[in-house]
């Protein structure tokens, strides 16, 4: 059975279209269930501090719960702020972490092939 992405909007904010469940099945596959939340400042620095003992606010975070399921926690917020240093658009942006957070549910580190994989999705998805 194939599983969509569930997406829950913490914020005041409206999110950007987005392929979601497209770029969720390209990276992990159809059978893996994915949460995705989109949070505030402070819940990101909560959770950030919490998980990773890390007081700044995130941009996204990741969380494996087992082989078949996870969260992806975005703040839209720091996504907004960081896009111009990154010479993107908000939706780009939302769109680019999201990918960078599939590559680490995948079980993909920080480095060369995490980033050529990223960009193998992004150009697929049309994300620059």
């Amino acid at each position: 059975m194939a599983r969509n992405v569930s997406v829950l909007n913490k914020t005041k904010g409206t999110l950007p279209r987005v392929p979601f469940s497209r770029i969720k099945n390209a990276i992990l596959g159809p059978h893996y269930d994915l949460s995705l939340v989109f949070v505030e400042d402070e819940e990101a620095r909560s959770l950030n501090k919490r998980h990773r003992n890390a007081s700044y606010v995130p941009n996204v975070l990741s969380f494996t719960l087992d082989a078949d399921s996870g969260e992806i926690v975005i703040n839209p917020d720091e996504a907004r702020r960081q896009a111009p240093s990154f010479g993107r658009t908000y939706r780009n942006m939302i769109a680019f972490l999201y990918i960078h957070g599939l590559c680490h549910l995948k079980g993909m580190d920080h480095g060369s092939t995490m980033e050529r994989t990223e960009a193998t999705f992004r150009k697929q998805f049309g994300i620059n």
